[in-house]
């Protein structure tokens, strides 16, 4: 599976931004999906999933609130809709797929390369 992130750039404070991620290939016609960022120094976190079949979602503590998963099940592409972006949002966010009903830290199967997101102010 080709995992592959689109979207990061240079925003403002209070900013939106959505990230994409597409996933061909492999095993299955659809995947979990899920996002996460990692700042240098620190352990990659999660932020939020979304189930194979589209219809649920989870988030983590950083996105509840500004952040918004969704998915285009028919073309295995997820989305991550930042909202009133921060200085600390800066981070590579990697978007990754899961074989499971879920996709969590654990058994994520498939990685993308990530993509970088910074916020001045």
């Amino acid at each position: 599976v080709q995992v592959e992130e689109f979207g990061g750039g240079l925003a403002q404070v209070g900013d939106s931004l959505t990230l994409s991620c597409v996933a061909t290939g492999g095993p299955s016609s659809t995947y979990a999906m899920g996002w996460w960022r990692q700042v240098p120094g620190r352990e990659r976190e999660f932020l939020a999933g979304i189930k194979r079949a589209g219809d649920n979602t989870e988030y983590g503590g950083s996105a509840a609130g500004r952040f918004t998963i969704a998915k285009a099940n028919t073309e295995n592409v997820a989305f991550l809709h930042l909202k009133n972006l921060q200085p600390e949002d800066t981070a590579v966010y990697y978007c990754a797929v899961g074989l499971r009903e879920w996709v969590t830290t654990v058994n994520a199967r498939y990685w993308g390369q990530g993509t970088q997101v910074t916020v001045s102010s």
